[in-house]
């Protein structure tokens, strides 16, 4: 299975049609000073895309640096921000510089901004209007160069409407938004995400996978995937910890594969779109049966829909 034609941006791996426009948005919002506001579900991906944004941007030789929102407590979280000075709490023995300190000139990311409590909220817009901050303890305000990318699973809105979230803020955040689907919804993705974190394994383990037992890709296309691209990357450590031999068997999964999984319904695609993808995994596949393997499809749909499409 070979990965070196698929598109491989920034790090973000996918033959996906539905990644196409994403990465496009990535490329141009990076051009710019923009805060962008990523959404989507744990495990899809947030923190690759502001990665890529950094590294795309003029700012792309100053640190980048994230926190989780949901990690810390709100004392902690506003020391780990904003720094604090000597004397102001209790252990605070020497001055503290915080992450926007430190990433001044790049990119601060802000992961599970939902999570942030409202005091908070109200100090990072003041951050994001007067483009300096005051430390924890301190007097003297601190200047800010700092590009923001924030993300949540959750809806802002929702959160707004709910008053859990302040909505000057909401706008702050998400002038460029940004959703990420799941990894049910590209589902052409699952295979070659699968090789590319099996290759890492290979050059890493004593154990070598070459091939994919077809039973087993049946359960990983048909899967839920409810944590994304780390539960997927969470099931290849698991197959490599507890199998032996060149072939993954379907007996090598996680036991959840091998409970009565919901069906899934997925979101329906554009014959257009439709054809390009069949195009694209005839061009990137040494034949029809891995091409229709790496859609997820049956070698006679594949080719119901190969003699549809004219081609």
């Amino acid at each position: 299975m070979q990965i070196d034609n698929a598109q491989n941006f920034h790090g973000i791996l996918s033959r996906s049609p539905l990644m196409r426009d994403i990465f496009q948005i990535i490329q141009t919002a990076a051009q710019t000073e923009a805060t962008v506001l990523v959404r989507g579900e744990s495990g899809s991906g947030k923190e690759l895309v502001a990665r890529a944004i950094h590294e795309l941007s003029e700012r792309k030789d100053a640190p980048f640096l994230a926190v989780n929102c949901a990690a810390l407590s709100s004392n902690l979280l506003e020391s780990e921000l904003f720094g604090h000075v000597r004397g102001a709490f209790t252990g605070a023995i020497k001055d503290h510089k915080g992450l926007f300190q430190r990433a001044q000139g790049g990119t601060l990311f802000l992961d599970e901004i939902a999570e942030l409590p409202m005091e908070l909220q109200a100090k990072l817009l003041r951050v994001i209007q007067e483009r300096n901050y005051v430390p924890v303890g301190g007097v003297c305000s601190m200047p800010v160069n700092v590009r923001l990318v924030a993300a949540t699973h959750r809806s802002l809105r929702e959160e707004v409407k709910n008053g859990r979230f302040r909505e000057d803020l909401m706008y702050r955040l998400r002038v460029v938004p940004i959703y990420l689907p799941p990894l049910r919804e590209r589902r052409e993705d699952i295979s070659l995400l699968m090789w590319a974190f099996i290759h890492q394994h290979n050059a890493a383990n004593r154990r070598k996978i070459e091939e994919i037992e077809p039973e087993a890709m049946r359960l990983l296309l048909d899967y839920a995937w409810r944590g994304n691209i780390r539960e997927l990357q969470n099931v290849v450590e698991y197959a490599f910890a507890v199998g032996r031999g060149t072939i993954l068997k379907s007996a090598e999964l996680p036991p959840e594969f091998r409970e009565v999984q919901p069906i899934i319904i997925h979101k329906p695609i554009s014959m257009e779109d439709e054809k390009s993808a069949i195009q694209r995994a005839l061009t990137e596949n040494k034949n029809v049966n891995a091409a229709a393997e790496s859609l997820g499809m049956s070698r006679a749909t594949f080719w119901r829909k190969r003699k549809l499409y004219v081609f």
